[in-house]
């Protein structure tokens, strides 16, 4: 750590503090009790404890709401940081805010209202039919689908964890575009396909969301079924939106006030007319999946997220650097295929 000091000065010039600032958001979904070969790319519990020790040794982690509102002051102090968590697993609740709070630090986690309690995401619901299933192949789409009759159907093998973890990312590209309903339809025809038995529940319960928020931990919006938007008529974008903001005021008390976007993508999951929709709700600021860190004149329904996927602290860290100078017409090199690839396994 004798390269800590040096590390801090090179981003606290390229994130100095006030006008100049450019506030870094790191994004993760789940936090494991042990790896998963299947899932390589979520870190367990002592994983995470790495990653913050890399994020604190650069930057100075700060409360979410009040770091977005000083940065749309002019009012951060250098190397600013924000962590954020998607979705709403119970493993946010029972490993990652332990280690959060044995450092003092904050977190937004963005919860998608609709899958809390006994609901498992359509994501999750893939992985296990894959994980589970004794197939040594699937025709996808499947048979008999709607999808199967407007072209030829292609086989996927499922003999090797590789072969597995191809076929879930083949899988959940495929489904996660689609709307609501269609998507359950999919997913349920793979489970009947691969013989998938019940998922054991993986989110949050209400009264877990509730603990999370007296802990001090900042709640967000991510709608209650995780839809793409831009699949969905701009009537049902906005009843994703308002409900999902509903259902926590009603855990909580209060309504959120950040947002953050299924899956992500600006210009692809979700247009300028959805930000929109955001703002109208009652939303101060939204996060994206795009790469990059926000300066004073970012859009604040626009912010960007970004984590690093390099396991050495030395890359890790030298990648959360480069992040400070991306933008978003020229994101951080490779993030764009690597966070679409590890975006895949999740709900984003």
């Amino acid at each position: 750590m004798r390269d800590a000091p040096l590390l801090r000065l090179a981003t606290a010039m390229l994130s100095p503090a006030g006008s100049r600032a450019r506030l870094s958001t790191f994004v993760f979904h789940r936090v494991l009790a042990s790896p998963d070969p299947l899932l390589p790319e979520l870190p367990d519990r002592a994983a995470f404890e790495h990653l913050l020790g890399w994020i604190g040794e650069q930057f100075r982690v700060l409360a979410p709401l009040a770091a977005c509102e000083a940065l749309a002051a002019g009012t951060l102090p250098a190397r600013a940081a924000i962590l954020s968590f998607d979705d709403g697993y119970r493993d946010n609740l029972e490993l990652a805010l332990p280690c959060l709070q044995a450092r003092g630090w904050q977190a937004a986690f963005f919860v998608a209202t609709g899958y809390l309690g006994d609901g498992v995401m359509f994501n999750d619901r893939v992985i296990e039919a894959v994980r589970r299933t004794r197939a040594a192949r699937i025709a996808w789409p499947v048979p008999g689908s709607a999808a199967a009759a407007c072209g030829r159907a292609a086989m996927l093998p499922l003999e090797t964890l590789a072969q597995r973890r191809v076929a879930i990312e083949s899988l959940l590209a495929a489904i996660k575009p689609l709307p609501p309903g269609p998507r359950l339809e999919a997913v349920a025809r793979l489970e009947d396909a691969l013989g998938a038995g019940a998922v054991e529940p993986l989110m949050m319960s209400a009264a877990q969301v509730a603990e999370l928020c007296a802990a001090g931990m900042t709640l967000g919006g991510h709608t209650r079924s995780h839809p793409i938007l831009a699949a969905l008529p701009p009537a049902q974008a906005r009843t994703e939106i308002e409900a999902g903001r509903d259902d926590l005021r009603a855990i909580v008390g209060e309504a959120p006030r950040l947002f953050a976007y299924p899956n992500g993508r600006q210009g692809r999951d979700w247009h300028p007319a959805h930000a929109q929709m955001v703002r109208e709700a009652g939303f101060a600021f939204a996060f994206a999946t795009d790469a990059g860190a926000a300066g004073v004149d970012a859009d604040p329904m626009a912010l960007p997220r970004f984590t690093p996927w390099d396991r050495s602290r030395r890359r890790f860290q030298l990648r959360a650097l480069c992040n400070l100078r991306a933008r978003r017409d020229a994101p951080v090199p490779g993030a764009t295929v690597a966070a679409g690839r590890r975006g895949a396994l999740r709900g984003a």
